[in-house]
């Protein structure tokens, strides 16, 4: 397993940037699933259209389309009619608060600024990677709904989402579980 780091804060790095820092990351590794959480879901199918990916899994992820820029994707899914305008400011109350204090405040602390760069370049392949992807949501999540994303996941992909217990935060409010899960989706288990 690779935890790639994004160059997040950095506002010369764009989409592809992103993508050139995974497949970088990634090296000559085989039997890839690459997956992606939350923003990342823009910068994943650009991974699969450029590494042989086995398998593509969203984690409360953007789902992009086609010549979408990732700002745009709040009003094109329709995720302005159910959110207010404007975020709620408390962090952990919308994306971990199922996660034990300790750890919330301890990656609130590692947490870096998101450039709005990427946000205005379009989504630039032109259709969705022929790799088999999966989707999966999160029942708790505050900041991305369970009825929005299983809508947003048949609009998008054509796909009725799996579902599994947590925040938006999963990877760190239930980390074994969400391992479980991912190891289960592996096409080819040792």
């Amino acid at each position: 397993m690779v935890a790639v780091d994004l160059p997040s804060d950095d506002d010369s790095a764009g989409l592809q940037r992103y993508a050139d820092t995974v497949v970088d990351a990634a090296g000559d590794r085989r039997d890839l699933i690459v997956v992606a959480q939350s923003f990342g879901g823009f910068t994943a199918p650009l991974v699969c259209d450029r590494l042989p990916v086995d398998l593509l899994v969203f984690v409360a992820g953007m789902i992009p389309s086609p010549g979408e820029r990732p700002g745009e994707w709040w009003e094109k899914t329709g995720y302005t009619q159910i959110e207010p305008a404007e975020p709620d400011d408390d962090v952990i109350a919308t994306f971990m608060h199922d996660v034990p204090p300790a750890l919330a405040a301890e990656a609130l602390k590692r947490g870096r600024d998101q450039s709005g760069t990427p946000m205005e370049e379009p989504w630039p392949l032109d259709e969705w990677p022929d790799v088999p992807t999966k989707v999966l949501l999160c029942i708790h999540d505050r900041f991305f709904p369970p009825e929005f994303m299983r809508r947003v996941a048949r609009e998008r992909l054509g796909i009725t989402p799996d579902e599994i217990d947590g925040s938006h935060c999963v990877a760190l409010s239930r980390p074994r579980e969400l391992a479980e899960r991912l190891e289960a989706y592996r096409p080819n288990p040792f």
